[in-house]
């Protein structure tokens, strides 16, 4: 191996910076639209760890076991992260014991709270009072706001997902679980409009009365959460690609509804499953979308220039995977990465599984090194160094991804004067002294390990941002 000349002590809750409070709704930065931007006018990398139970209870058992929230919010922490996707869940409970997928737990799950009242009179199939679709649940608007609120005392962003439709679609026992199942509410609406048991529909404009109900809480929600800076919104997790003309209806209803409020939040569009296209995320009206593999995404990150803010999820990558490679490859291309985390395991079969946790740390360091940019001027930059993964403010500050131990060339002629260099291992296990480096030309630096790498170079003199 070669000589490394210091090891960073990087444990769960080890040294990385922890995130910054933001202050105002975030909003598309409007010089580097790659990022969002709070009203301080920094722009902010979003990233961090996301898992299925973290709104929502998800379990075995019926009642299912309370998530802790408060233990959750510190372990993100101790990575250094910012930003979670908070989950919803529509089917009160479904089987996997039934799917092919060994991640899966072998056993039924069933989930709580939901947005309606559970009075009845009568009894779902699930063996509950039915929904009063009529009435929300005010023990799930508090949940929001509960969690909301702590994870913003944490200087932790959280995007609010409305709906949920891979459940809908693939999920074992769910359509006759389902609020809007006429077996399961008061007024037997059915949202099941084409009666192939399924119930696909819910998430078409299929029924105005559906429609009218999916407003009503979406509308309550949106006013309930109007306070907060923290938060954005995501209409809804992997719904069939026919719910475009739906999704499209939703984010303009967002947008309307805050119209007449106090603060606007970002509202964003993720993979449509199956065979969704990106084309249909990045004509959409969201701020924000989450995009397929297509286009690079897993192993060749695409810059998309800030047509939307993308925050790319190895949940729609992979479900479960990526790697720290990853994680920086999407950095340096100007992409916000995300990772679906097993987490406790309560939900998938092996709890905190350690072959992740160098894509946590990765993470969490990319976080750190761009809150030591100016983020708002730093743009891919392929061309300046010879790996093809630059993020920089040319002059000012770089930071590059090598994807290979070897030599990498950068050009660092924007300036004359000297520059401070540092090296990462990519799992974060490893950092070498810091170096100085002459700019005005292109320059030679080795990669100070055996294994992929991170260089970050910024001006040796203050430079006024």
């Amino acid at each position: 191996m070669k000589r490394v000349i210091a090891t960073l002590v990087c444990s769960a809750l080890g040294s990385i910076q922890a995130p910054a409070q933001s202050t105002g709704p975030l909003r598309v930065h409007p010089e580097n639209p790659r990022y969002f931007s709070d009203s301080s006018g920094r722009a902010i990398l979003l990233t961090g760890s996301h898992t299925w139970a973290n709104i929502v209870d998800i379990g075995p058992s019926d009642p299912p076991n309370a998530f802790d929230f408060g233990a959750y919010l510190a372990w993100l922490r101790g990575y250094g992260h910012n930003f979670v996707r908070g989950w919803t869940w529509e089917p009160t409970k479904w089987d996997t014991s039934k799917m092919k997928n060994p991640n899966w737990r072998n056993s039924s799950h069933t989930v709580s709270p939901h947005p309606w009242i559970r009075s009845g009179p009568g009894l779902a199939l699930d063996g509950h009072p039915k929904f009063d679709l009529e009435k929300l649940n005010p023990d799930y608007l508090s949940r929001l706001k509960t969690r909301v609120n702590e994870a913003q005392e944490q200087g932790i962003f959280i995007s609010i997902m409305l709906f949920e439709g891979f459940g809908v679609q693939f999920l074992a026992d769910s359509w006759p679980n389902h609020p809007l199942n006429s077996a399961n509410n008061v007024t037997g609406i059915n949202g099941d409009t084409n009666g192939d048991g399924k119930g696909l529909e819910v998430h078409q404009l299929a029924d105005p009365q559906v429609t009218r109900i999916q407003e009503n809480y979406v509308h309550w929600v949106v006013k309930g959460l109007n306070e907060y800076d923290n938060v954005l919104y995501e209409i809804s997790n992997e719904t069939h690609p026919s719910s475009t003309a739906w999704q499209y209806h939703m984010i303009n209803f967002i947008k309307e509804c805050e119209q007449r409020l106090p603060k606007q939040h970002p509202v964003g569009m993720t993979y449509q499953n199956k065979r969704g296209s990106n084309e249909t995320l990045f004509a959409s009206p969201a701020d924000w979308v989450s995009p397929n593999s297509e286009g690079g995404y897993r192993d060749d990150p695409p810059d998309t220039k800030g047509h939307k803010v993308v925050i790319s999820d190895t949940d729609h990558l992979w479900g479960i995977g990526g790697d720290a490679s990853w994680v920086w490859k999407s950095v340096t291309r100007g992409l916000n990465p995300i990772f679906m985390d097993p987490y406790d395991g309560r939900v998938l079969a092996k709890p905190f599984p350690p072959e992740y946790d160098a894509t946590r740390k990765a993470m969490g360091q990319a976080l750190e090194f761009t809150q030591r940019m100016n983020l708002a001027r730093a743009i891919p930059q392929n061309a300046l160094a010879s790996t093809s993964y630059c993020l920089a403010e040319a002059g000012v500050s770089y930071l590059i991804f090598a994807p290979e131990a070897e030599d990498i060339v950068v050009d660092l002629s924007a300036h004359p004067g000297p520059f401070i260099a540092e090296w990462r291992s990519s799992d974060v296990s490893e950092v070498s002294d810091r170096l100085t480096i002459i700019g005005g030309a292109k320059r030679t630096l080795s990669v100070p390990f055996d294994d992929p790498a991170v260089l970050f170079i910024t001006r040796a003199n203050p430079v006024e941002k």
